[in-house]
């Protein structure tokens, strides 16, 4: 087992086609902040928008590339199939009224091992995952009028990989990314970062038959925590020593990146802690304005005039 470990999930990065319709639903239904609006550096014509807590603080994190006219994509193997967040306990009730009420593809709550799940699809069909959770002392975002802070999104719970088999990602989890088995039952095994807190577990569904399709509605790629860019280092030192193919380390601008694939096909990233999204706009900006880094910066008018113009949600108050 690898000696350095990540300290939970950092982000879940997903593919939607309509920005306009994303920032909606993630905003609107379910109560997330916009904490950055840029674009996909490796493909500026299209927006990549950030979605999380006050201060978008890693584990609190999804993240969309919006691609027009992308068709819809088909969940299966070798792909991560569901993204859980973590709400209070006793508020299921409450989100599945609210979603129901808005015409939300959703599911009844349902109970699945220990926990209380309530499963909807966004406008694209990607599956989100609401989890009862005890214990989450994160605060979330509580800048949406009509979601009481009580009931407001901690951050992400869980990520759920789909594997035709379970035994060869189950050995990078655990002897290359050092996370421990929590529990197998159902089908379903549970590994966990930090002692099993909320925003440091993965699922893997084992014996899903057919290869999933990456395209709208489902996700890229899944990143851990890496706290600063020395361990980050030795991470990717790790996995080249242990014959794992890695890019090199990429500057996201809010966060160093290394990617790389586990056996079942899912991609991975690692991503370090900071500097965060308050580098280049204040807190109370964060999401209000297109930022781009220095290098494409001077094709501002260029990137800006491919872009579709965003109606954001209104000015939040000043945390308290």
């Amino acid at each position: 087992m690898s000696d350095i470990q990540p300290s939970g999930l950092h982000h879940v990065t997903a593919i939607t086609t309509d920005p306009q319709a994303n920032v909606d639903f993630y905003t609107g239904r379910l109560g997330l902040r916009l904490v950055k609006q840029t674009v996909n550096f490796d493909a500026p014509d299209a927006y990549h928008l950030y979605y999380g807590d006050t201060a978008g603080t890693p584990s609190s994190l999804i993240t969309f590339f919006a691609w027009p006219g992308a068709p819809r994509g088909r969940h299966g193997a070798g792909m991560m199939t569901s993204t859980a967040f973590s709400i209070p306990p006793g508020s299921l009730g409450w989100w599945h009224e609210r979603l129901q009420t808005a015409g939300v593809d959703v599911d009844e709550p349902q109970e699945r091992g220990a926990e209380d799940v309530l499963t909807f699809r966004d406008p694209n069909g990607m599956v989100i995952d609401l989890v009862a959770s005890e214990g989450d002392t994160r605060s979330g975002w509580d800048g949406v009028a009509d979601i009481p802070s009580e009931h407001a999104v901690r951050g992400l719970y869980a990520a759920t990989l789909s594997e035709q088999q379970l035994d060869p990602s189950a050995a990078m989890l655990v002897d290359l990314l050092g996370m421990t088995v929590q529990t197998d039952e159902g089908g379903r095994t549970r590994f966990a970062m930090e002692a099993g807190a909320p925003g440091s577990l993965v699922d893997v569904q084992a014996g899903v038959k057919e290869r999933g399709r990456q395209s709208a509605g489902t996700v890229h790629h899944v990143a851990f925590r890496a706290p600063d860019l020395d361990t980050m280092t030795r991470w990717q030192s790790e996995l080249l020593e242990r014959g794992v193919r890695v890019t090199e380390i990429l500057d996201r601008q809010y966060f160093k990146s290394i990617y790389f694939r586990e056996p079942g096909g899912v991609l991975f990233e690692i991503a370090t802690d900071q500097p965060g999204f308050a580098t280049d706009e204040p807190l109370l900006e964060l999401g209000r304005h297109l930022k781009l880094p220095p290098w494409l910066e001077p094709n501002r008018a260029q990137i800006q005039a491919s872009l579709p113009a965003l109606h954001l949600p209104p000015q939040p108050a000043e945390p308290a």
